[in-house]
This record gives structure tokens, C-alpha cells and sequence, in this order.
């Protein structure tokens, strides 16, 4: 970025070498010049979180201009006194940054000084996955999840944080980050999205040094939060209601898993988000711990999977089971309803929608999915860094 003020008299021009602190005698009554660039540049390269600074003695500061060598400008500005310039733009790792200086002395007369500051190279980056993906429309219930690829230093959580930007249109929208363990958080709102809200992730940590020797990578995310789809799930009645910006869409007779068997096919109560959505799923009861030896053992395609835990809990078509549809509850857990219902229901839903369970001493684990409305806000913000 260029800064500049008019200034006049005939050109003169001195330079050194990088980062040295240079003198420079417009006229020999004048006192001269002194152009200072920091940091200097060591050969290991500028850590990418110290700012370039350019100051000045004996003499007014008149442009600084710091670039790539592809010419990209680095942005910054003067302090009110007009006599330090600091670059405000992220510096990118590994880049030669020209610095290009105008300063005029006490005469009026113009110097110029040119000189380079080299980032370092890192030798470890970490890389952040993000969920929701750029350019997706999810339900009202979907976390922000920020997964990075190194472990995060418990000194540098909240510097990371400090640089997780999440911005919303048309309304601003009360949220927190919440630490999950040392390489995920994630981010809720206060209450559920609102429908229809634009939401921008930045994800400015390519200055950041998120371990020793690790720094960050800079990412921006969009994604748009679509209509409010919550369901909720009367595990007692055996029922289904899916609401639709608060309009009742349609009530449906389902199934939920069955008491015995030491509780473990208790289908979950709390509050539940779809997390995938699959027209076919091979459902193999040894992935979630049945032996293929127990009289309850299952391997079985079904169609219009939704998931909503990481444990294995699905909404789906089960045709076996219509006669229990609305009377009884007979799955291994999962959330069963005729072909018909499931295709409409998989139909009327995205990633990110709200199902709510109630009706079983069962609640949900924390991490079991996308399970984060099942804290309560002062316990969901005490995992934030910045607390």
C-alpha cells in the first residue's frame, strides 16, 4: 500500500542494505535523514506475526510502498504524527517484500530509500477443514467446525480464536467458539440460526503460530443458512412432527429402539442435527459393536438414511417394521418410518436440520454428532479460549 503526502524539490536518492539503519544528506546544511525499516531481515526470514514498520528522524515521511515481487501491495498506514508507517495487511510466508521510501529533511528536500524484508519459510503449516462447505445451504442447527490438520498449543487457543471471524447478513447474530479438543472448535449461535442468513467464515491464521514452529493457514468460507426445519420426536407416542418456519408440515408414525437388552438399543433423547444424507446405506450391526453371533445381529440395505449420530442413530426407511410404526418401538435405535414417509421426509431436508428427541431416560453424549444444543449457553461459552 502506498501512502503519500505532495512534496517538492529536486529528487536525491540513497540507499543500504536491507534492514540497516540508514543515513542520508539531501544538502549539506541539512541534518540528515534517518530511514529505519524493521524488522531487519536475518537470514532465517521475519516471523509472519511482526508487523513492517518504517520510521523516520530528522525528516517527514512522505510515501512508503511495500510490495510483492508480483507487485501485490501490502497494506498499512501513518500513525497521527506522520512519522512511523505499519504495515496492517497479513504477510504471506516465504515472500521477498520490496520496501520503496520518500521522506523529505528539515530543508524540504526528497530522499528515497529502498530496501527488502523476507518472510520465513514454515516448516509445519496447519490446515483448517471447515464444515459447512463453501457455497452450501444448511439447516438452522449446523455448527461451524473448524478442524485443524496440527494440534493447537493451550497458549495459543485464544490467539487463535482471536482470529476466527464469523460474520452474518442481514443481522448480526450472538455466537461463541467452543473448544472440543486441541486440533477442533467449534462455533453455535446463542440460539438457532436464523432462516435465510448469509454466514462469512474468515479464518485469518496465516499469521498466526498456532504451535512452535507451526503457523496457520488463511481461509474464508460462505455458506447460507436455509429454511428452519425442526422436527420433533415423541419416543412414547411413537410420532414424528416436521415443522417448517413453525408451519407443521406433516406428523409421522414412527418407530424407536427398543427397551432390554441393558439399555443399549434406547434410541437417544436431546437434541439431535441431521448430519448426512444417503438414498441407500448398507446398515451392518458389527459397526456398532453387535457380533455377528448375537441373536441381534443385522446387515441390512436401507434407503433415505439421515444421520444424526456418530454412534450409529439414523432416520430411515424400514418397511420391516410398518405394523409397529406408530405403536411400538422395536429398532436397534435408529428412527424408523414406512418407505413413503422416509422419502418425503429425506426430500424435505438438508444438512444442519433440528431433530428433537424426547420421551427416554437415554440422554446424548457430548461429541456424539453434531450434538452442541445440548449444552446449555453458559457451558457451551466456558469452552471458549476467551471466557
Amino acid at each position: 500500500m502506498a501512502t503519500a503526502v505532495s512534496a517538492c524539490g529536486p529528487a536525491t536518492t540513497g540507499g543500504t542494505a536491507p534492514g540497516v539503519r540508514a543515513s542520508v544528506s539531501a544538502t549539506p546544511s541539512a541534518p540528515p535523514v534517518e530511514v529505519t525499516v524493521a524488522p531487519a531481515d536475518p537470514g532465517t526470514g521475519v516471523r509472519l506475526d511482526t508487523p513492517i514498520t518504517v520510521s523516520v528522524a530528522r525528516g517527514d515521511l512522505q510515501q512508503v510502498t511495500v510490495t510483492t515481487s508480483e507487485g501485490t501491495p501490502l497494506e498499512g498506514g501513518l500513525d497521527p504524527a506522520g512519522a512511523v508507517w505499519t504495515s496492517t495487511g497479513e504477510l504471506a510466508a516465504g515472500t521477498r517484500y520490496a520496501v520503496h521510501v520518500v521522506a523529505t529533511d528539515t530543508a524540504g528536500e526528497t530522499v528515497t530509500r529502498d530496501s527488502a524484508v523476507t518472510t520465513l519459510t514454515p516448516a509445519t503449516t496447519a490446515f483448517p477443514s471447515v464444515a459447512p462447505l463453501d457455497g452450501s445451504t444448511v439447516g438452522v442447527g449446523m455448527p461451524i467446525i473448524v478442524t485443524l490438520d496440527e494440534p493447537v498449543a493451550d497458549d495459543r487457543r485464544d490467539e487463535v480464536e482471536r482470529n476466527l471471524h464469523v460474520t452474518t447478513t442481514p443481522a448480526p447474530v450472538e455466537g461463541s467458539w467452543s473448544w472440543q479438543s486441541d486440533s477442533k472448535v467449534q462455533f453455535r449461535p446463542k440460539d438457532y440460526w436464523p432462516a435465510q442468513t448469509d454466514v462469512h467464515i474468515d479464518l485469518d491464521l496465516g499469521d498466526v503460530e498456532v504451535a512452535p514452529g507451526v503457523w496457520g493457514t488463511t481461509r474464508d468460507i460462505d455458506f447460507t443458512v436455509g429454511s428452519a426445519v425442526v422436527s420433533t420426536v415423541d419416543i412414547a407416542a411413537h410420532t414424528m412432527t416436521v415443522t417448517r418456519d413453525g408451519e407443521v408440515l406433516r406428523t409421522i408414525p414412527i418407530t424407536a429402539g427398543q427397551s432390554g437388552h441393558g439399555g443399549r438399543y434406547v434410541t437417544r433423547s436431546g437434541t439431535k442435527v441431521i448430519m448426512s444424507l444417503e438414498e441407500s446405506r448398507q446398515m451392518d450391526a458389527e459397526t456398532t459393536g453387535v457380533s455377528p453371533d448375537d441373536p441381534e445381529y443385522y446387515n441390512v440395505a436401507v434407503e433415505y438414511a439421515m444421520r444424526l449420530t456418530n454412534s450409529g442413530e439414523f432416520l430411515h426407511a424400514a418397511p420391516w417394521s410398518v405394523a409397529s410404526q406408530g405403536r411400538a418401538n422395536v429398532s436397534h435405535g435408529c428412527t424408523g418410518m414406512s418407505t413413503e414417509d422416509a422419502r418425503w421426509m429425506f426430500e424435505h431436508s438438508k444438512v444442519g436440520d433440528v431433530v428433537v428427541f424426547t420421551g427416554t431416560d437415554r440422554g446424548m453424549e457430548e461429541g456424539n454428532g453434531f450434538a452442541v444444543w445440548n449444552e446449555t449457553w453458559e457451558d457451551w461459552t466456558a469452552g471458549s479460549a476467551l471466557s
